[in-house]
């Protein structure tokens, strides 16, 4: 599973793949632009792995793509009505603004997502998203509104499963494009236990 392109000033990159013996992924990437002044990223992690975990990643990723401009709180909710009755998921969604250079992002589970910048030595996390606890489709808290922090030109959105390992923020190619990082995380860092993606979004500063 492999996917790139370029929303506004944001070059992003997917790369994913199923547990080792599966067929199917049950965790899936979203990319979607909402109009010519935003995008929604995500990834969705179906509770355990092979069909009925796939099916209910799918399925979250059809609501989103259907209800992009709506807030995201909001469409944490939507997905949790839709996913009564199927494994369920775990999420985390971001969205960005390019005139205002807005992130806003929220997840439920253990989708981690971390907005970094090239530093002196590495990489420095400037953010990370705030993660409720609980299973979208199942069991999830009050849904706040979403965390908002600025995204700057050279920055870099990666939001990741729990099938890529904690410590795949080290020693990542700042120089890099997007698909070459999505493609390292991946290659460097997926699990063989579990199912595996992960989301890359530089903000490449200039909007064509």
């Amino acid at each position: 599973m492999r996917d790139s392109g370029r929303f506004g000033p944001i070059e992003w990159a997917l790369a994913g793949r199923p547990r080792p013996g599966e067929r199917v992924c049950g965790d899936q990437p979203l990319a979607v632009q909402i109009d010519d002044d935003a995008a929604l990223f995500g990834v969705m992690d179906g509770l355990g792995h092979g069909p009925a975990a796939a099916t209910a990643a799918i399925t979250t990723v059809d609501v989103l793509t259907s209800n992009r401009g709506e807030r995201l709180e909001v469409l944490v909710q939507l997905c949790h009505r839709v996913l009564t009755g199927t494994r369920g998921v775990a999420m985390t969604l971001a969205r960005i603004e390019f005139t205002t250079g807005r992130l806003s992002w929220t997840g439920v589970g253990n989708v981690t997502a971390s907005l970094v910048a090239k530093a002196v030595g590495g990489v420095s996390v400037r953010s990370s998203v705030h993660l409720a606890g609980g299973i979208v489709g199942y069991r999830i808290p009050d849904i706040t509104p979403a965390k908002v922090v600025p995204i700057r030109a050279g920055d870099l959105l990666v939001i990741a499963s729990d099938g890529i390992a904690d410590d795949h923020l080290e020693h990542i190619d700042f120089a890099a494009s997007a698909p070459t990082i999505a493609d390292q995380i991946l290659a460097k860092h997926a699990k063989d236990t579990d199912d595996a993606v992960v989301l890359a979004a530089r903000h490449r500063g200039i909007s064509t």
